[in-house]
């Protein structure tokens, strides 16, 4: 991102998207999930994420992702894979 761009910036109403969640209900299990980028009920002149029936605002405190393999890449990366032996997830 540059300097000055907000990150609504780099998406368009209506893109599918990929983050990395974490289950609120066990703050140990984490998953790529799919979610779509919507206008923000709170400010129509936002952009947020929906996913699970919820709108979380675009910010950079969230890893989003353009495709499903960079979202699964950097899971793997952050939490390793089960196959490994290493999964933190």
């Amino acid at each position: 991102m540059k300097l000055g761009e907000k990150m609504s910036d780099n998406f368009n109403l209506g893109e599918i998207v990929y983050i990395i969640i974490r289950n609120p209900h066990a703050q140990d299990v984490a998953a790529v999930q799919q979610a779509a980028v919507v206008e923000n009920p709170d400010d129509p002149n936002e952009l947020a994420l929906f996913i699970h029936e919820t709108y979380y605002p675009l910010t950079e405190e969230l890893a989003i992702y353009k495709t499903e393999e960079e979202a699964e890449q950097a899971f793997q990366e952050a939490f390793g894979t089960f196959e490994e032996g290493e999964f933190y997830g």
